[in-house]
């Protein structure tokens, strides 16, 4: 990678907040505005406890619910209490008929530390990663840019209609960094699964103790919406630990043979991310133990892992899940992953044809990919039991996807236009856990001058802290 000589970008132009004091600055990511201080943005979104999604196409992803070209979606509270046509309730009315209303899409791996660092590496490969990201920029960060660019990529996931994240938090430099990290994510009001990992002081099981410190103070409840995993490395230990304190564990595979020394303990309770590169005995050991996998097709493509393993686990019989993985390279939406994995498979099952080679060759379908873009991601979350399908009785998180723009109309084929025509400008509304967070296009509850505020500072000390003189255009990686 060559980071070209050029200005600090901003950097001098806020030297004085970043003279301020530690203990000042340490305090920033305490402070949560709320949406009535903020005097910014309207408070008109729905506000009751019963809320009737109305006339909408209704996509629940649950075949006992089904699909309708029009029906309604009632929320009570927390829940989604039914799903059906001309639903007569006593509730606020919302009109959805020029919506697709959906489950909200689920990340099943994201490293929401790196907001402040968005496509610094547009061109980078993973040796760039490892190098300029985890060597370089991983050891400057202090919490509050821990704390900033969580905060900013769960907004930005919400805003792309995401509504459950798995953040891999490999920032685990000190306790305050993982407090940081938690506080961003709670502040957003996301669904999150918040993994605990190592840092620059050490492996995974730096901090053995941490993971208990965690469950007694944030997550001694199963429900609400922030839920503990561990960040694993390929190791029985740290696998053990994550169960005695009941974490799930997600644990990134790149190379052959690796799962090969645990495969005793693999397990539902256990992601394994990329996958690129694994042994047939593998893919086998994963179908057998019900172990899950989550694909991050752009970045893989991208950075060069390999050959993101579509095919390989449908050939297994294996749904995966998708993730953003890195936001340094690649958007931190679902509009991208989808498409990507639908034309990757499709475009290998189309040659396996051409070749007769005997292989499964079938052909992927748009339901299937908007499947793993939610119920499987749910699951590989550990939350398929509360979110993932518009099914009563499950979390009320749920997305309205504008059918009334230029990129989209007529919508012919419902599933089609949510995988292959959409993107995020689509997204209208955001539902989490019965709470409003998107409302006709604008998040809720946000204070947006402040959050921009302080992720630019954070990105220009960053930048300045690890040695990097990069500007807008120089060419990295």
């Amino acid at each position: 990678m060559n980071i070209m000589n050029s200005s600090r970008r901003h950097f001098l132009a806020h030297a004085a907040y970043f003279t301020a004091g530690a203990a000042a600055a340490g305090n920033l990511f305490k402070t949560t505005l709320k949406a009535e201080e903020q005097g910014e943005h309207s408070t008109d979104h729905p506000q009751n406890d019963r809320i009737l999604l109305k006339g909408g196409t209704v996509l629940s992803l649950d075949p006992g619910v089904g699909d309708f070209e029009s029906a309604d979606v009632l929320i009570e509270g927390s829940k989604i209490a039914n799903v059906g046509k001309e639903l007569n309730e006593n509730a606020e009315i919302i009109d959805a008929s020029g919506m697709i209303v959906m489950p909200g899409f689920v990340d099943t791996h994201r490293h929401m530390w790196q907001g402040a660092l968005r496509n610094i590496l547009p061109n980078g490969t993973l040796n760039d990663y490892i190098r300029y990201i985890l060597g370089e920029a991983r050891p400057v960060f202090r919490p509050e840019d821990v704390y900033i660019g969580d905060l900013v990529s769960a907004l930005g996931a919400i805003d792309a209609g995401i509504t459950t994240v798995l953040d891999w938090s490999h920032i685990g430099n000190s306790p305050e960094h993982t407090d940081a990290a938690i506080e961003g994510l709670k502040e957003s009001g996301i669904r999150g699964v918040y993994a605990l990992g190592g840092g620059t002081s050490g492996p995974q099981n730096k901090f053995p103790d941490d993971i208990h410190r965690l469950r007694r103070e944030y997550f001694s409840s199963n429900d609400q919406l922030l839920t503990l995993a561990m960040a694993a490395g390929i190791n029985k230990d740290q696998w053990e630990l994550a169960r005695e304190v009941g974490a799930r564990i997600s644990v990134h595979v790149n190379d052959a043979g690796q799962l090969l020394p645990v495969r005793d303990a693999l397990g539902p309770d256990v992601t394994c991310i990329h996958c690129t590169n694994l042994l047939d005995e593998e893919w086998k050991l994963l179908a057998d133990t019900r172990t899950g996998v989550s694909i991050s097709a752009p970045i893989e493509m991208i950075m060069g892992h390999g050959i993101p393993p579509i095919q390989n686990a449908l050939d297994h019989g294996i749904k995966p899940s998708m993730s953003v993985d890195v936001e340094t390279n690649i958007a931190g939406e679902f509009f991208t992953q989808m498409r990507s994995i639908f034309t990757l498979q499709r475009m290998q099952a189309h040659q396996r044809r051409r070749e007769n080679d005997g292989g499964s060759s079938g052909l992927m379908t748009v339901k299937d990919i908007l499947r793993f873009a939610t119920i499987e991601g749910a699951r590989d979350n550990g939350l398929d039991e509360k979110t993932g399908t518009l099914t009563p009785g499950k979390e009320a998180d749920i997305i309205l996807l504008r059918k009334d723009m230029f990129n989209v109309m007529p919508v012919n084929n419902a599933y089609g236009t949510v995988v292959l025509m959409m993107d995020t400008s689509n997204v209208d509304t955001v539902f989490i856990s019965g709470r409003v967070k998107k409302w006709k296009g604008e998040l809720t509850g946000v204070d947006f001058q402040r959050i921009y505020r302080l992720i630019h500072e954070s990105a220009d000390r960053i930048v300045s802290a690890a040695g990097w003189n990069e500007t807008l255009f120089n060419d990295i990686g």
